[in-house]
């Protein structure tokens, strides 16, 4: 039998599981652990919702947050408050 790879989306069920997990990789990661870190948040949350929340398109949201993507900052901040979230600087 063939195990199923570890998934951590499948475990973020809550918007304070999403929150804790964002906060932690951006107080310990860089760049780009955070943009990964949106991926699987937004896979948790459903990709259709948060990119109707951002105001992207569900295909232009999966190529922000694809592996050595690039995007615009306004595009990572306008997942993180579709998130339920936002950056701050302490």
């Amino acid at each position: 039998m063939k195990t199923k790879p570890f998934d951590i989306a499948e475990h973020l069920e809550t918007d304070k599981d999403i929150r804790g997990f964002l906060e932690a990789v951006l107080a310990e990661g860089d760049a780009s652990d955070y943009l990964h870190a949106l991926n699987i948040a937004a896979r948790a949350k459903g990709m259709t919702e948060i990119a109707r929340q951002a105001g992207v398109s569900r295909s232009s949201l999966y190529k922000s947050l694809a592996e050595d993507s690039n995007p615009r900052f306004d595009t990572i901040l306008k997942v993180t408050k579709a998130l339920g979230c936002r950056l701050a600087v302490a």
